[in-house]
């Protein structure tokens, strides 16, 4: 055929300046295309580069190629449709035209019009990059699932408009889950746009040498997230003290203050598993160690924190300020972004080091490394991991992988990149590091990632209950959000106090619980100079918001570290087949079309539902159990079939939580209430 042909297993097609390729990834298709001569050799989020095991079969004006459960079939003109195993259709492409030599395909006759809308499309914004388009039909039946981190009221996907672009509380990781039976990767870390309309289904990146995704299908959500984790990485087994209590505010502005923290749980016998020290604890941003008027003797409060079965996190930053010991160096050794034009700064007076660049990579991590790592440190809050600008123009910024346009969302990758290698190079089997932002991949270099600096409202607790779950299906188990949120928050505050034992409950069933935020009323700065310019907030431990709220978060404390088991085994599927440890209902019930709808109540591992509080003085929920289970309520032990809504009380002490009859995990929750003993 004159613009399709088959050589090594791969579909290579060419017409006029556009040539394309699909071939067999893993279990599913990767479909490449460009107006230029050649595709770049970038697999970005895709590991595993591999000789093509696809079948294809070339035809009469058309092709096909197979692999896994999905096939492409290819008209001589390029237009792709997908279809599964079964020969149902499931996504293809969109295009509205009229060919005067009649050669459209006419069965799709709806289609012929004078739009001249093609599913492909390129716009030359410079030298061999092009803004890309690809478009697909819309279904109006199709919800869609996962593409990382918004702070949107919505799980189901269908309808949003979502800018890929990295920003602080928004995480672009462009893997969906579609309800039709596919998964789909949007392989291009460039700045762009998707949108989920009910007309058009439309992925853009702003500037990128070519189209390329990824695309597979299977009988189950968790088919699907299966084999894109095994594409894109799964994380580390998780240490056994990440799944446990971390406690964490605004600021500990010195270590005796750390040191009075500590020793209050311990003394409480609290189970405290990771303490956080947090930004300016240095002299100046770039430094990369502790300020020594503030924290004169580092290495022995590491020691004694140890010794108490507490684990130590220190904030890092990417930012270098011009009078960093480091920052005339980095300079010179071209370690940090670049600008392509005006003032070569991010925020304030401060640079941002090149996260992309491996080079720059090892530097920050020497540094960490000899100031903090070989001080007993443990791991490192990766913060500002977008990275944050002023304004977010990244047609000004340029990174060693490119534009900022071009690559601008892998950053965060590198970031966790960095710390992952010298982790592991020093020993470390599991390593883990906490960060604001992540992109498709980000995962396998043991990448927790938070929500960033939300707002503390029952509205944005609603939010994160949407956000991690979208996120472990765009394949980041490992998400945690502000327990109590960030900005805001009087300790002294009823309303407060109600929200912060809300988002407790919710956090006790996250894959990570750590209580953080910027409370009121503030504390004064401790000095003028280094460390001591940034005051902090109010106290933020259990004991300071009143006995109410401290009795509540020490039961679910003590919940939290009873099922320490269970979660181990949530844990060990993350990191062996890539299983969200928080899902929706439906991953585990795909046939129970409820499932698909209610939004309200999760999985925390397979046997415990939760459906977290979000509404401000609500005392009861209706709650949806999935058909195919009996549903045990934990806090009075009532027995429910499966399949219907329940409307269950939920005292301010109680989170909705519900457990598979006959389930392990049953007895681990028995000496919770007096109705399991």
């Amino acid at each position: 055929m004159e613009y399709l042909w088959e050589e090594n297993g791969v579909l290579r097609f060419k017409r006029k300046q556009e040539i394309m390729e699909i071939r067999g990834w893993g279990e599913g298709l990767r479909i490449r295309a460009t107006e230029n001569v050649r595709f770049s050799d970038r697999d970005w989020a895709l590991t595993m580069p591999q000789e093509s095991r696809a079948r294809v079969e070339i035809q009469e004006k058309k092709a096909v190629i197979s692999n896994g459960k999905i096939k492409a079939v290819v008209t001589e003109y390029g237009k792709i449709s997908f279809y599964n195993q079964e020969d149902k259709l499931l996504l293809k492409e969109y295009y509205r035209s009229w060919d005067h030599g009649g050669r459209e395909d006419w069965e799709d006759l709806d289609q012929i019009v004078m739009l001249r809308i093609s599913g492909r499309s390129y716009q030359n914004v410079g030298g061999d990059n092009y803004k890309a388009s690809v478009r697909f039909e819309a279904d109006d039946t199709e919800k869609f699932f996962g593409m990382g981190q918004y702070q949107i009221p919505y799980l189901n996907l269908k309808g949003c408009h979502l800018d890929l672009a990295p920003k602080n509380t928004q995480a672009s990781v462009p893997f969906c889950v579609s309800t039709k039976g596919y998964g789909m990767l949007w392989n291009n870390p460039a700045i762009g746009t998707v949108d989920f309309g009910r007309n058009i289904t439309e992925f853009t990146a702003e500037s990128t040498k070519q189209v390329d995704y990824w695309i597979t299908a299977g009988d189950t959500p968790a088919a699907i997230v299966e084999q894109y984790a095994d594409l894109t990485g799964k994380v580390p087994m998780m240490a056994d003290y990440g799944m446990g209590f971390w406690q964490c505010k605004l600021r500990y502005r010195n270590q005796e203050e750390v040191l009075e923290v500590a020793r209050e749980y311990h003394q409480r016998k609290l189970p405290l598993k990771v303490i956080v020290i947090d930004f300016f604890h240095w002299t100046n941003q770039g430094d990369w160690k502790f300020d020594p008027e503030y924290w004169p003797d580092p290495k022995a409060m590491i020691e004694e924190l140890h010794q108490m079965g507490i684990k130590v996190m220190v904030s890092v930053w990417p930012t270098v300020e011009d009078w960093s010991e480091n920052n005339i160096e980095m300079q010179q050794q071209d370690l940090l972004i670049r600008s392509n034009r005006g003032q070569n700064y991010a925020m304030a007076n401060t640079r941002v080091y090149d996260a992309t660049n491996p080079e720059a990579q090892r530097y920050v991590w020497e540094k960490c490394k000899k100031n903090y790592f070989d001080l007993g440190v443990d791991l490192f809050w990766l913060d500002e991991a977008e990275p944050e600008y002023i304004k977010p123009d990244f047609d000004v910024y340029r990174m060693y992988e490119g534009a900022s346009l071009e690559c601008g969302n892998r950053f965060s990758s590198g970031y966790a990149k960095g710390f992952y290698d010298g982790m592991r190079k020093e020993g470390v089997e599991q390593p883990m590091n906490l960060l604001r932002c992540a992109w498709a991949g980000s995962q396998r270099y043991g990448a927790i990632v938070w929500s960033g600096d939300v707002p503390s409202t029952f509205t944005y607790l609603d939010y994160q209950t949407k956000a991690g779950l979208n996120m472990g299906l765009a394949g980041i188990p490992w998400w945690t959000a502000d327990i109590g949120g960030f900005h805001g928050g009087n300790i002294n505050d009823p309303h407060f106090k109600e929200l912060l034992i809300r988002w407790f409950q919710f956090g006790t069933f996250c894959p990570v619980m750590r209580l953080h935020g910027d409370r009121d009323p503030h504390k004064a700065p401790t000095g003028t100079h280094g460390g001591g310019q940034a005051g902090s907030g109010a106290d933020n431990e259990i004991w300071s918001y009143g006995k109410t709220a401290e009795e509540v978060m020490t039961k679910y404390i003590q919940i939290r570290e009873a099922l320490k088991p269970y979660i181990t085994d949530a844990m060990r599927e993350a990191h062996e087949k890539g299983t969200p440890v928080i899902k929706p209902l439906f991953y585990d019930f795909p046939a129970d079309e409820a499932c698909w709808d209610h939004e309200e109540s999760y999985l925390f591992g397979h046997d415990l539902l939760v459906s977290p509080v979000t509404k401000e003085g609500a005392r009861e929920k209706k709650v949806y159990l999935p058909a195919g289970a009996e549903w045990i309520e934990v806090w009075n032990g009532r027995k429910y079939e499966g399949g219907q809504y329940v409307t269950v009380e939920a005292p301010l002490e109680d989170i909705p939580l519900f457990v598979k009859e006959n389930a392990e995990v049953l007895k681990l929750l028995k000496k919770f209430h007096t109705c399991f003993r």
